[in-house]
């Protein structure tokens, strides 16, 4: 009798066709330490201590506290290491596990994987932002999908947007995927910011780019219909077996 085979967890598989897709857009993949100190996840991407925007992250602060050591609650970090030690012109992802310390429920999870995109170049804009990101929905969701740019906030981004695609299920339409609207909330984006080019060894003068980030778990969830970011990881073989 054979023995039972194994089955790929939907985030394994997801991270997969991410690393997949951008590869062939021309993207190396990035990594970084999970345990960061707070001028990386921080103080580099303009959020200082003292800056209101500290509160958009619920931390996970290492003991000593005087040591400054926390764990990562974004992977932005690995970027701003990598400008520091590549040169321009750059085009990354850098995919990995997060923490913020935060209540759980059915779309927030105390750790959870996120994706994170840099490109560095003298003439890139927005429009290559879009075009890029155009590209991996259709490739990810295996249908043509729009997208559209909605001015928002993130302190190391400027102009910042919110990036909507078009819902892959209805086509635009309306449905329950969507919430009727016709179209999905999806990521953060937007012009990395002069000063945190310069501040990881960047000629803002010379350079420029994009920069956003998703949640991988989200991404799992829209593509394969799950309903609840807890079931990716309390472990029920109900839902990896059909993977």
């Amino acid at each position: 009798m054979d023995a039972p085979k194994g089955h790929i967890h939907p985030l394994s598989r997801v991270m997969g066709d991410i690393v997949k897709i951008f590869s062939e857009l021309g993207f190396e993949v990035a990594e970084g330490p999970e345990i960061e100190s707070e001028r990386y996840n921080f103080d580099t991407l303009r959020i200082p201590a003292d800056h209101p925007a500290r509160d958009m992250w619920d931390t996970f602060w290492l003991k000593p506290r005087t040591a400054e050591m926390l764990l990562r609650t974004h992977t932005s970090p690995v970027q701003v290491r990598y400008m520091e030690s590549h040169k321009a012109p750059i085009a990354i992802i850098a995919p990995g596990k997060v923490y913020r310390h935060e209540a759980t429920d059915a779309t927030h999870e105390a750790q959870f994987y996120q994706l994170e995109g840099l490109m560095i170049g003298e003439d890139i804009s927005l429009a290559n932002l879009k075009w890029v990101l155009e590209q991996f929905f259709e490739k990810f969701f295996g249908k043509k999908t729009e997208t559209r740019l909605r001015p928002s906030y993130f302190p190391f981004v400027e102009p910042g947007v919110e990036v909507d695609m078009s819902c892959f299920k209805c086509g635009g339409k309306g449905c329950s995927t969507c919430k009727q609207t016709g179209w999905i909330e999806i990521m953060g984006a937007g012009m990395v910011h002069p000063e945190v080019l310069e501040a990881s060894g960047v000629d803002s003068k010379k350079w420029q780019g994009f920069a956003f980030g998703a949640g991988i778990d989200r991404l799992a969830m829209l593509k394969y219909g799950i309903d609840d970011v807890r079931r990716l990881y309390d472990g029920d073989l109900r839902l990896v077996n059909q993977f």
